[in-house]
């Protein structure tokens, strides 16, 4: 039996968006150990709060303040918190109707163990100690003994100084990757700086990089061909903003490629060639990066331009 390959993985982006006045009250709020909800046309108060009516679909504004305790609705015990989560140690994940609030928060809850965790219990927010504008301005709830906070909640203008108008929310999945028979293949090919697809013995297309089943006609695949390393650009794009741990400098193209051979255009830069000088048709070549093994980039061949018919199904 064949080695199974495997690979940690991780696709990590920052993701950065603006904030709407409701959001924007809301996370300044937190920094300011103030919980704002908004009222629903129903007259519920919707916390955490949201632009939009759920049910009724119009805009909403009429922000209040709740309390900052509140009661557990329904929890689950993590015993094993992961990187970048509210707590260190083993924790509950809580959901939370703050007093005042009609909806319920979801949060972490710091607490010794599961036993010690119950539907109804009362808790009460944990401020952290430096507070930016952003959901982990709440450490996390803990156990709580005191008087509830008002029912009511209090009408709130949502007005604060040098209010938070945008975050940047770290996004990140780590995973371990087992490519299949075909892949393996393509990928052990590459050690020979060679590029495999597999042909369909249906409609007899090449597939690049092979999925072990054509896409189209349903069926299994195990014919390989090799394909290249010449290819066409198809069509591509100039990227303006770097990416974390990329040392590639701005701009430069990416592309659509697609490989002599092939019946199916993959992923590849460009380079050795003015960004701007980069087109539909042009003929590339592989650049192999030293010591590893894939491909670094694409190369103009100096062969002239494909002419269209000869790739226009693969655009």
């Amino acid at each position: 039996m064949p080695d199974v390959l495997s690979a940690p993985l991780v696709v990590e982006f920052p993701f950065t968006r603006s904030l709407g006045p409701v959001q924007s009250a809301f996370l300044t709020g937190l920094r300011e150990r103030t919980v704002l909800g908004v009222r629903a046309d129903d007259g519920t108060v919707l916390v955490p709060p949201v632009e939009y009516d759920p049910v009724t679909a119009n805009e909403l504004g009429d922000l209040v303040e709740v309390a900052p305790t509140g009661t557990v609705t329904t929890w689950a015990w993590n015993p094993f918190p992961r990187r970048d989560q509210p707590l260190d140690t083993p924790f509950a994940w809580v959901l939370v109707r703050l007093d005042g609030a009609g909806t319920a928060l979801l949060h972490a809850l710091d607490a010794p163990g599961p036993d010690a965790v119950r539907t109804g219990m009362r808790v009460r927010i944990r401020w952290a100690a430096t507070r930016t504008g952003a959901i982990t301005d709440i450490a996390c709830f803990e156990p709580y003994e005191g008087e509830p906070g008002p029912s009511e909640p209090a009408p709130h203008t949502g007005e604060f100084t040098d209010p938070v108008t945008g975050i940047v929310a770290p996004a990140r999945l780590d995973y371990v990757h087992t490519p299949g028979r075909a892949q393996s293949a393509y990928i052990k090919a590459l050690e020979e700086r060679r590029t495999v697809g597999e042909r369909c013995p249906s409609c007899r297309k090449v597939y690049v990089p092979p999925r072990g089943a054509c896409p189209t006609c349903g069926v299994a695949t195990a014919e390989q061909v090799e394909v290249g390393p010449r290819g066409t650009v198809t069509t591509f794009c100039i990227v303006n903003i770097k990416a974390k741990n990329l040392d590639i400098e701005v701009p430069y193209v990416y592309a659509h490629i697609a490989l002599d051979g092939a019946d199916l255009a993959l992923h590849g830069r460009i380079a050795g060639i003015p960004y701007d000088q980069v087109r539909m048709g042009l003929r590339v070549e592989p650049v192999w990066s030293e010591g590893a093994r894939h491909v670094d980039h694409y190369r103009p061949t100096g062969e002239p331009d494909a002419d269209y018919d000869t790739y226009k199904e693969l655009v």
